[in-house]
């Protein structure tokens, strides 16, 4: 079955976003139209470009030379041989290299970081994880070039570092001059990237790895690439599993000089589109002129072909004086959100090539290099820390996730001085469900903590790429009522401190609240055991009462067996089995047999059947059992499965009626 049998994609809502330009607040955060994807680590999420591309002469990186950072890049850089546009603060880095500019107007050197030191990439993606950036897009240029082997080691220290970070990462192809691109970044993921997938910390959507392509459908010389050449590198990406990202023209519905004519049907073979704004706008009135041309129409469109949609989100140019001290900015994370949009691209994280990072930059002349003309963060008179912009995009981020409520007026304040509390809450862990009814889910968590203290938890119901406050509390449990019964709900929980500092949210659960008549799921989160599993589909997926995880046996050894222990000898009348509900799960039969007893054997056999999953009907079996069945132990075991070699179970649900 391939691809098809782990892609879980929602029912298309196409609906037009329409908001007011001027108004400050609304009581919910942006009311996120449908689009293909439920949230994943792209869907809902805020995403930074992650160039790593900056390196130094002595630093170990097979390139040897000031990469990035200056012109030429034999010779150190110094004002009349440099790349960047604006200066970091390097108060962060263990490893700094010389430069041949003056001291900064502290009179300490000035010295520059290498991305090639794992130190670097660990303080960056530490960043990420404190300011409550959710996923880094890892830049890959063309990789066959000399600058191959030092991209090829910033993927491993990439990875390294989002493992011990715990923020997630994908590769995003650049395809800009890449002449063999057709044939070589087919070779570079099979024999090269992919082999990353393996990371816990790769980010996936819909069960897939994430890829994104940028670069088809610009109007340019350095993007030659016709419409076949890009359909076929989409779908060789689509049959290898992946969940493919097209970085494109922001011209690429409405048509113009950007964008090729002729490609809308390469745009629309995407997952997700991610239109490019850099050079389009340069301040908040043509943000809210992208907003009217581009973002309510892409956004539509791409609701309409089943796509997901992330727009890009810039802090602006220092060197160009576009930040406004970070107005610029969140008018477009407001702009973005008011939208519904599916998820937000900034651009981008390191690049102070073109000055539009988000990573910590100098906050006055003092720590700028004597005579190197760079401009600081307070170039317009208006003081701001070094962290400013991720602090920004943090709040941007719980925007988009319904967390703080949408807003036009900036929440996050330029500075963190006059000795006011500016830490947040640490996320409280372990939430989970501990007991729910036709109406209701109770759930219960960890608490957070907080250098002051913290002063109660906020309980968000997950719509889309967005969050419902379903209510507050000070303890940390909380019942959420008036659910529909027989219906899935997704929740996550964030601390609040008594400064207004809101915590990274939890980690998601999923509950479906049980029938009308009141019945209860015995299997509902009870041990499992299982004969085996492939890959990370384990028998624990079958009673998590999450409708799109799976247990999946060893394939091709039939037969093959799940056990739930429900915890004590209880009447069992009915076995509810149910497949992810997605249409991508074809209709198939399985055989399976129903052994129970009250010890922790196979027991007595008490039915034996086939029984069919059909994705017309639910892909939902049910196996009615003896009356005078009393088990604590029940034990499934397959033998036959015609849609795919191998036991598959979404649901094991056992009901005393």
């Amino acid at each position: 079955m391939g691809v098809t049998r782990r892609t879980f994609m929602q029912a298309v809502i196409a609906v037009t976003a329409v908001g007011a330009a001027g108004g400050t607040q609304t009581a919910l955060a942006g009311a996120a139209v449908a689009a293909g994807s439920p949230p994943g680590d792209v869907v809902g999420k805020v995403t930074v470009g992650y160039q790593g591309w900056f390196a130094c002469t002595g630093d170990g990186a097979p390139i040897n030379g000031w990469w990035h950072w200056t012109q030429d890049w034999s010779r150190p850089p110094s004002p009349s041989n440099t790349g960047i546009k604006c200066w970091p603060d390097m108060r962060e880095y263990t490893h700094s290299y010389p430069t041949a500019y003056d001291n900064l107007g502290n009179g300490q050197p000035a010295t520059l970081f290498s991305s090639h030191d794992q130190q670097t990439v660990d303080t960056h993606f530490l960043w990420m994880r404190q300011y409550g950036i959710d996923t880094a897009a890892l830049q890959r240029f063309n990789p066959t070039g000399g600058e191959g082997p030092t991209r090829d080691a910033m993927a491993v220290k990439v990875r390294s570092a989002a493992e011990s970070s715990s923020v997630k990462f994908y590769v995003m192809y650049d395809v800009s001059g890449w002449t063999g691109m057709q044939s070589e970044i087919k070779a570079d993921w099979t024999n090269k990237m992919k082999a990353h997938t393996a990371s816990p910390q790769y980010a996936t959507q819909n069960g897939q790895p994430v890829v994104c392509i940028w670069g088809f459908g610009f109007n340019d010389a350095n993007h030659p690439f016709s419409a076949d050449a890009c359909l076929d590198v989409i779908n060789w990406f689509k049959a290898q599993g992946c969940y493919v990202i097209g970085g494109v023209p922001r011209e690429w519905r409405t048509g113009g000089a950007g964008t090729r004519t002729g490609y809308t049907d390469v745009y629309h073979a995407f997952h997700m589109i991610s239109p490019w704004m850099i050079g389009a706008i340069g301040n908040a009135g043509d943000s809210d002129n992208a907003y009217s041309t581009y973002t309510v129409g892409d956004e539509a469109d791409c609701a309409a072909h089943n796509i997901d949609y992330q727009p890009c989100v810039l802090p602006g140019d220092v060197s160009g004086r576009q930040r406004a001290h970070g107005d610029f900015m969140w008018r477009q994370f407001y702009n973005m959100c008011r939208a519904g949009v599916q998820g937000i691209y900034i651009s981008m994280f390191d690049e102070y090539n073109e000055g539009n990072q988000i990573a910590k930059t100098v906050e006055t002349q003092a720590s700028v290099p004597i005579g190197s003309g760079f401009l600081a963060l307070d170039e317009d008179g208006t003081a701001c820390s070094s962290d400013y912009y991720l602090r920004l995009t943090g709040d941007g981020g719980r925007m988009l996730k319904g967390e703080i409520a949408l807003t036009s007026v900036r929440p996050t304040p330029p500075t963190t001085s006059g000795g006011s509390d500016t830490t947040a809450p640490t996320s409280p862990t372990n939430l989970h469900v501990t007991d729910r009814t036709s109406n209701s889910v109770t759930l219960t968590w960890n608490a957070a903590t907080d250098n002051i203290g913290v002063t109660g938890y906020r309980v968000l119901r997950v719509d889309g790429s967005a969050g419902t406050q379903v209510g507050t509390v000070t303890g940390t449990s909380f019942t959420v009522t008036g659910l529909a019964p027989s219906t899935g709900y997704t929740f996550h929980v964030v601390a609040l401190d008594a400064a207004g500092g809101v915590s990274q949210p939890s980690n998601q659960v999923t509950a479906t609240t049980g029938t009308a008549g009141g019945a209860t799921d015995l299997a509902l989160h009870r041990p499992t055991t299982e004969s085996g599993h492939t890959q990370g589909y384990g028998s624990g997926n079958a009673v998590d009462d999450d409708p799109d995880s799976y247990w999946e046996s060893a394939n091709s050894a039939f037969p093959q067996w799940i056990q739930v222990d429900l915890g004590s000898a209880t009447a069992v009348r009915r076995i509810v089995l149910t497949l992810p509900p997605s249409s991508a799960w074809g209709a198939r039969t399985q055989t399976v047999s129903v052994q129970g007893g009250t010890d922790g054997g196979s027991g007595q056999v008490l039915a034996a059947s086939d029984h069919r999953f059909d994705p017309a009907s639910g892909n939902t079996a049910t196996l009615t059992l003896p009356a005078d069945s009393t088990l604590r132990y029940v034990r499934l075991t397959f033998t036959a499965n015609t849609g795919w070699p191998a036991a598959q179970i979404s649901g094991l649900k056992v009901y005393a009626a």
